[in-house]
């Protein structure tokens, strides 16, 4: 058997630590090592070992037994009973959202079944029926203003011959012979640290501790049956693309009477032709000729609202963006804004008139540069 490590290396403190940073640093690695969340072949064993040194030294007596004649001053004087007896485990653990079935499981059986927590067991009655999700499609209109969309799913609904009980009606329910009645069932294990018991909810019963004596033809006992269902989701104004919505109690119902789970809407915007989204705000590329750009115009910008006119000022150049506030989509802190990327377009081929109209207008532009010059 491997030799047992010093307890504050295992919590990681040094021997002068305070009760307060013990109590720090067994949180944090009960937490890292719980079997529930960590699923690492070592992981158990780790945490029985953190929850011991913890157990010790927080308890002034046995520190002081351990600090004086170290592993011989513990297991000479207490008991593996008494070593963990008084650790407050279920305050920390409570933290974390455990609760005392979980302390249950992992301490309830530990040396050889004689450990003298009162854990309460693992919660009987109907569990909770599955979660689900779905996807759906909005434009970016309808993700502006808000919406509501209709979908359809199959999901397991109470099943309507039985009432959801299982039984088919006429006959009755009787005690579940595979845990007597309780919904739960032991399930023991032995380890390094001795016998582990579990205590986990009656598969065959589903928790509610009966079962049918004859089970309904429908749902073949189960309770659920399949069913097509419609629902509408209401689609907040200013929602983004891959936003999920949860719908509560929206998922499958639980079995036997368990409350249903949730339904899970994930939002896809659908792609807009001449928008692009960024944020809250919107951007629009435009394009203007170099006569345009030059002078000055009006364009029309298509916006959430519907087309809007935007003055293009002169000497705008290509790359310039033009801002129109408020037209962007709604957020938590007001409208975004309309970016109006501005593309100055050059043509690719000119008819005589053009050309001649804009050798003309180069010359004159040339003639401009040599007066600058010769005045400056």
């Amino acid at each position: 058997m491997a030799e047992k490590r010093d307890y504050y290396e295992v919590l990681g403190v040094d021997r002068s630590a305070s009760q307060n940073e013990i109590k720090k640093a067994f949180r944090k690695l009960a937490f890292q090592y719980h079997p529930d969340r960590n699923k690492q072949p070592d992981a158990e064993e780790k945490f029985k070992e953190v929850s011991e040194a913890y157990a010790v030294l927080s308890d002034n007596e046995k520190k002081q037994q351990y600090d004086m004649f170290g592993h011989a001053g513990i297991s000479g004087r207490y008991s593996a009973e008494d070593i963990f007896r008084g650790a407050n485990f279920r305050d920390i653990f409570t933290e974390f959202g455990f609760g005392d079935d979980i302390l249950g499981r992992i301490f309830g059986g530990l040396f050889g079944g004689g450990f003298g927590f009162n854990f309460q067991r693992a919660q009987t009655g109907p569990r909770r029926g599955s979660d689900l999700e779905t996807r759906i499609e909005v434009t970016l209109e309808q993700a502006a203003t808000g919406t509501e969309v209709e979908i359809s799913l199959n999901r397991l609904k109470k099943c309507g011959r039985c009432g959801g009980t299982g039984v088919e009606p006429g006959t009755e329910l009787r005690t579940c012979p595979a845990c007597n009645g309780r919904g739960r069932i032991e399930r023991r294990t032995q380890s390094l640290f001795g016998q582990m018991i579990r205590v986990v909810t009656c598969d065959r019963c589903e928790g509610r501790g009966e079962i049918a004596e004859t089970p309904c033809r429908t749902c073949r006992g189960g309770g659920l049956e399949e069913r097509r269902t419609r629902l509408n989701v209401k689609v907040p104004q200013g929602v983004d693309d891959g936003t999920q919505l949860i719908l509560r109690g929206q998922g499958e119902d639980g079995p036997f009477g368990g409350r249903p789970g949730d339904l899970y809407v994930t939002v896809r915007l659908k792609p807009h032709p001449f928008l692009i989204r960024r944020g809250n705000d919107i951007i629009y590329e435009a394009e203007v000729n170099f006569a345009q750009a030059a002078l000055g115009t009006s364009i029309d910008v298509p916006t959430l609202q519907g087309e809007k006119p935007l003055k293009v000022k002169p000497g705008i150049q290509s790359g310039d963006i033009v801002r129109m506030r408020g037209d962007g989509m709604p957020g938590r802190f007001g409208k975004g804004d309309l970016l109006v990327h501005i593309n100055v377009v050059v043509p690719k081929k000119l008819n005589r008139k053009q050309r001649k109209l804009i050798e003309e207008l180069g010359k004159e532009f040339e003639e401009g540069k040599r007066r600058a010059w010769w005045w400056r």
